[in-house]
């Protein structure tokens, strides 16, 4: 029997993180987009009460939770605010490969690292000519001893200005293409170079940078994975993360929501609240069951991850529709609300920009459309493990 029913436990961490974004989210997360301020004091409360490195195993420090409970508190804190959600979750993404593909010695070193000492990472895949064309990265590691030395600029890296070290991709085969991609786990330094903060239309409150790598030397122990075999770490990477993105999507779309409906009761339009007029109430409808598809879809995909099955196929499918819920959503709401929807005062417009980027990182909805048809068409087993 398929049971979605949450635990005593999940509701428990659901209100933690209710709480948190209502109490301590919320209340500046308008004026942390206005002024694109980096919100540390937050990120240092949430780390306090156990709400950053949710997945961070016990023997290396972490609670330990599924991917089941990371969806729930990362809808929640999306509600609150999804650009201090993305800076808050961004150790996930970052620590990712380096769980799945670093030595015993190399986990247990940065997820203390991590747990107790409160470090920042960033993930840094993306290049000005290598988005969604992973292949066409330029950024170089050689070897050269026992060493690797990094050469070359990521952007797009959430969390970069702030990061104390760095998951990088970079082409150890140049003529390979994807198949010539290792993964490296790279500490800041002085040849490490944070080139540009970008000023973005939403989620202005995470930090999004331009990092440089200019002979930058990596200990070979670092080398996550197999050499040239990086590309494979990624996918595996975004598989783990894109139900944590759908997640996000949700809380937005679900605030947005909250909003409209809200907003739809009070205002009164031909002498009744426009909640009355039918033309409203199926916006609001829609807007329900997209929410609810979307979270049902999101966690369907963390719990194939917590039964140790492979789940490209399903997190590609809760990413894309929730991404895309969370852009239809948040445009109705500010069509409910009409004229006052367009204006900053009302926060709406907030959301509806910040929904923008869930179609766009960590796959865009065409790539989720590309792995669905691939996946649809030429299907493997969903029972696989979802291991290296």
């Amino acid at each position: 029997m398929v049971d979605f029913t949450l635990t005593d436990e999940q509701k428990s961490l659901r209100e933690l993180a209710h709480d948190f974004a209502e109490k301590e989210i919320r209340p500046v997360a308008w004026e942390l987009d206005k002024d694109g301020t980096f919100p540390r004091a937050i990120l240092d409360k949430a780390f306090e009460v156990g709400l950053m490195n949710t997945h961070v195993a016990e023997e290396y420090g972490g609670p330990g939770l599924s991917y089941l409970d990371g969806c729930i508190i990362e809808e929640e804190l999306s509600w609150g605010c999804s650009g201090v959600q993305t800076s808050l979750g961004c150790n996930g993404l970052a620590a990712a490969p380096v769980f799945l593909g670093g030595s015993e010695e190399v986990k247990k070193e940065y997820g203390t690292s991590l747990t107790q000492d409160g470090t920042l990472a960033s993930f840094c895949l993306t290049e000005p000519d290598a988005g969604s064309d992973v292949s066409g990265m330029r950024t170089r590691a050689v070897k050269k001893g026992d060493k690797y030395v990094l050469n070359g600029s990521k952007c797009f890296i959430t969390n970069g200005s702030y990061a104390d070290w760095y998951t990088v991709y970079a082409k150890t085969d140049p003529d390979a293409g994807h198949r010539g991609i290792s993964a490296f786990l790279v500490r800041k330094d002085d040849t490490v170079i944070v080139d540009k903060k970008e000023d973005k239309m939403g989620q202005r409150a995470s930090n999004t940078a331009t990092i440089t790598f200019n002979d930058t030397e990596v200990d070979a122990k670092y080398l996550l994975g197999d050499e040239n075999k990086g590309f494979k770490l990624a996918m595996m990477t975004l598989d783990r993360t894109r139900p944590g993105v759908a997640a996000m999507a949700t809380g937005i779309a679900r605030a947005a929501f909250e909003f409209a409906t809200e907003y739809s009761k009070e205002r009164v339009q031909f002498g009744v609240p426009i909640a009355m007029h039918q033309a409203i109430q199926f916006i609001i409808a829609d807007m329900a069951t997209e929410i609810e598809a979307s979270r049902l879809l999101t966690w369907q995909s963390a719990v194939l991850l917590d039964q140790g099955k492979r789940n490209t196929l399903q997190s590609s499918h809760a990413k894309r529709f929730a991404a895309d819920t969370a852009m239809k959503v948040t445009t109705d709401a500010v069509q409910v609300f009409g004229g006052y929807g367009f204006i900053k005062e009302y926060k709406v417009e907030k959301l509806m920009r910040d929904a923008k980027i869930m179609q766009l990182y960590e796959g865009t909805a065409q790539i989720q459309r590309l792995v669905i048809a691939r996946e649809t068409l030429m299907p493997r087993r969903v029972e696989e493990p979802a291991s290296v």
